[in-house]
C-alpha cells in the first residue's frame, strides 16, 4: 500500500472542493482511495459559526451530540453512532470560527466521490473523510473515518479459518478507520497543510453501494458499553443512532 500526502494552500470556506483537489492532484488512477480531512469538507459545505465564547461552544457540542459527558480535557460525546471528543466541533485552524461536521458524513463523502469520478473520469474511487480520534488509555491522537464512500469499510472474517484451521467467530476488520489512521499519520495534525492523502493499492473492496450501518457496532454487544454506562454516557437499553 502506498500513501502520498498532498501539500496545499489554505482552503477557503465555500470554495469548490473537487476543483481544489484537482488542482493539487492532476490525475487519479482506478482503485484509489482519497483521504480528505474533515475540516475541508466542513469548509466546503459552509458548516461554520463565529466563535463567541466557551459557553456557546459548549452549547453547540451538546446540540451536535446524542450524548455528552464533561471530562477534564474535553467533552466525551457520541455523534452519529461514534464516540468522539466535542462532537466534532473544532476551532483549530478555523480563523476564529467553530467548524461543525456534516449531519450526514456518508452523504457528503458520496457527493464528493460523485464529483471526483466525473472530474477524473474513473469508476473505482474511494473517498474517506478523516477526523482525529483518541483511543482509551492511549496517549496521542489517531484518526477515524467519520464518513466514506466507494469501498466497503468492514471486512467480515467470521467463519474463515485461522492458520490452524480454527474458524473465526467474531473477527471483523475495520478497514475504514485503519486507512483513516494511516493517512492521518502522513497528513499531520498541526501546520503541515497536507489535508489530502492518496492511498494506492489499499486492500479494500470497491463498491458503489455503501451501508453506513456496516461499521456501526450494536451498543448491547460493544466492549466499552459497561464503562460508558457506569460513566453515565449511555443509558440502559440505549441503541445506536
Amino acid at each position: 500500500m502506498k500513501l502520498t500526502a498532498v501539500h496545499t494552500h489554505v482552503f477557503k470556506e465555500n470554495a469548490d472542493l473537487p476543483l481544489f483537489i484537482k488542482d493539487y492532484i492532476p490525475s487519479l488512477e482506478e482503485n484509489t482511495v482519497l483521504a480528505v480531512a474533515s475540516k475541508l469538507v466542513c469548509l466546503w459545505l459552509g458548516l461554520s459559526v463565529p466563535y463567541q465564547n466557551a459557553a456557546q461552544k459548549e452549547a453547540l457540542i451538546k446540540k451536535e451530540s446524542s450524548a455528552a459527558l464533561k471530562t477534564p480535557l474535553a467533552w466525551l460525546t457520541i455523534k452519529a453512532g461514534m464516540v468522539m471528543t466535542n462532537a466534532g466541533v473544532d476551532e483549530s485552524n478555523a480563523q476564529g470560527k467553530l467548524l461543525l461536521l456534516p449531519k450526514d458524513c456518508y452523504r457528503a463523502a458520496a457527493d464528493l466521490r460523485a464529483r471526483l469520478q466525473t472530474v477524473y473520469g474513473i469508476k473505482n474511487l474511494g473517498v474517506l473523510i478523516t477526523d482525529s480520534m483518541i483511543l482509551p488509555l492511549r496517549a496521542g491522537v489517531v484518526a477515524g473515518a467519520v464518513g466514506y464512500a466507494g469501498f466497503k469499510g468492514v471486512r467480515d472474517l467470521r467463519g474463515k479459518p485461522d492458520i490452524y484451521g480454527k474458524k473465526l467467530a467474531v473477527t471483523l476488520v475495520n478497514a475504514a478507520d485503519s486507512l483513516a489512521s494511516a493517512a492521518a499519520l502522513c497528513m499531520g495534525e498541526a501546520d503541515e497543510q497536507t489535508p489530502l492523502c492518496v492511498i494506492e493499492q489499499a486492500p479494500v473492496t470497491f463498491s458503489d453501494e455503501i451501508n453506513p450501518r456496516e461499521i456501526s457496532y450494536p451498543v448491547q454487544d460493544d466492549l466499552y458499553t459497561p464503562l460508558f454506562r457506569a460513566a453515565g454516557l449511555i443509558s440502559q437499553g440505549e441503541k445506536n443512532d
